[in-house]
């Protein structure tokens, strides 16, 4: 399974537009939008979870797609590096 990384969606973008955009290029296991924790708005990102060689035809296909004036960016998702403990807040 390959997570991929949708960005620059538009706002108004939703899962169920996402899943039927990449199932032109395969089985969508799942689709996930991130939202503001504080706000509960859409952040303009999200990820699909595809099959291996699926995944990479629709990063393939769907990199620079237009949705609703929005040129999408489309790569498979990378780990997010470990945050330093604490949280900082003007520590040092």
């Amino acid at each position: 399974m390959t997570t991929i990384y949708v960005g620059n969606l538009p706002f108004s973008a939703n899962e169920a537009d996402l899943r039927v955009l990449f199932e032109r290029h395969g089985k969508v296991e799942s689709v996930k939008l991130i939202n503001d924790r504080e706000t509960g708005r859409p952040r303009g990102f999200g990820f699909v979870d595809m099959p291996q060689a699926e995944a990479q035809a629709a990063i393939a296909a769907l990199n620079g797609y237009e949705m609703n004036g929005r040129a999408l960016r489309i790569n498979e998702a990378q780990e997010r590096a470990p945050r330093p403990p604490g949280g900082g807040y003007g520590r040092r």
